[in-house]
């Protein structure tokens, strides 16, 4: 199959943690298989499927001390309360898109502002950190900046140093507090998508940038996980700081069967644009492979070649050439400023 033209930006793949999982990254999708099987995602997949940007996780987990050696001690988490094991975790994500990318197989995006389209056959990477542990403290952002994470979760799941994720009911810690001060004086940009309500309420109430929600659905239209997507104030508020929110294309999080289908996606999607009063803050956030198989994502799409069938979709029940494009990438790449030369 022949590289796409650039048709896609995908603001949530968890690449460097399938490598980690023994996920060769750089082969063809069919030879893969072990871990998360059925894949949906390996680098010359996404070239195939026309995603020509995405958003890149540096995606870390903190256990309690003894399931992390229970586990084998996994190369993404560390125990609880160690700092520089956080640090480390991270740091070894982060080497392996320098890899990639001194390799030639991607290219690292700038924080934000113009960029060249993506060579043929190669995705244009922005790291984002998915909880904010490795970073040591505030002061060591700049080190991550650098090296370049463009956004920042401050939390994943659990509580974090610096947040409560969405299994908590706690709010930012005084080192939350500073951290976001950081990223907003580096000009990096706050991912909302795994905070508790309390974490989100309280960053939103400290910083008047612009914010995502880079992987995140409709929580009104999901009874069973009540802090894992958005509220709708929250969504307006996205919308009014000139934000974005990627669609999530995990099943359950689209309609809590084990497959959803088109249909379940359109219905988030046109949900957003009616909270928001706009089609503008919509992309995609898919999250493909992300601690889940291909057999979990809608029906009608089971590799990320499938993309088109979403967009498709869209077109045959309403939507214009317009509004496609800019949920496939336009709306991405216009907050991003990585679309000129298009």
């Amino acid at each position: 199959m022949p590289f796409l033209r650039p048709t896609w930006f995908d603001a949530h793949l968890d690449l460097a943690y399938l490598a980690q999982r023994d996920r060769n990254m750089l082969g063809e999708l069919d030879a893969c298989g072990g871990e998360l099987s059925p894949p949906a995602v390996t680098l010359p997949e996404l070239a195939r499927a026309g995603v020509g940007w995405c958003l890149a996780t540096i995606f870390t987990e903190g256990l309690p001390p003894e399931r992390y050696h229970e586990a084998g001690s996994p190369p993404y988490a560390y125990p609880l309360g160690e700092t520089l094991a956080a640090a480390e975790a991270g740091r070894r994500q982060l080497r392996t898109y320098h890899e990639w990318a001194a390799a030639g197989k991607i290219s690292l995006a700038p924080r934000r502002g113009r960029q060249s389209p993506p060579p043929e056959g190669r995705t244009i990477v922005g790291i984002l950190m998915e909880c904010a542990d490795p970073i040591a403290h505030p002061d060591a952002i700049e080190h991550w900046a650098e090296a370049g994470v463009v956004a920042i979760g401050m939390a994943w799941v659990n509580q974090g140093r610096y947040a409560g994720g969405n299994a908590c009911e706690t709010g930012l810690t005084e080192l939350g507090r500073l951290l976001v001060r950081r990223i907003d004086a580096l000009g990096l940009v706050h991912d909302l998508s795994h905070l508790s309500d309390r974490a989100c309420d309280e960053l939103l109430s400290c910083t008047d940038a612009t914010v995502i929600a880079s992987h995140s659905n409709v929580r009104a239209l999901l009874d069973d996980r009540p802090q894992r997507h958005l509220r709708n104030q929250t969504i307006r508020e996205i919308a009014r700081r000139g934000g974005m929110i990627g669609l999530n294309l995990y099943s359950p999080f689209l309609s809590g069967a084990p497959r959803a289908d088109l249909e379940d996606c359109r219905r988030h999607l046109e949900s957003i644009c009616e909270i928001a009063g706009t089609s503008d803050i919509i992309g995609l956030g898919s999250d493909m492979d992300g601690g889940f198989a291909a057999d979990r994502l809608p029906r009608g799409i089971d590799r990320a070649t499938h993309l088109d069938r979403l967009g498709e979709h869209l077109l045959a029940h309403g939507w214009t050439d317009a509004q496609v494009e800019g949920f496939r990438m336009g709306n991405w790449l216009r907050f991003w400023g990585w679309g000129a030369g298009l």
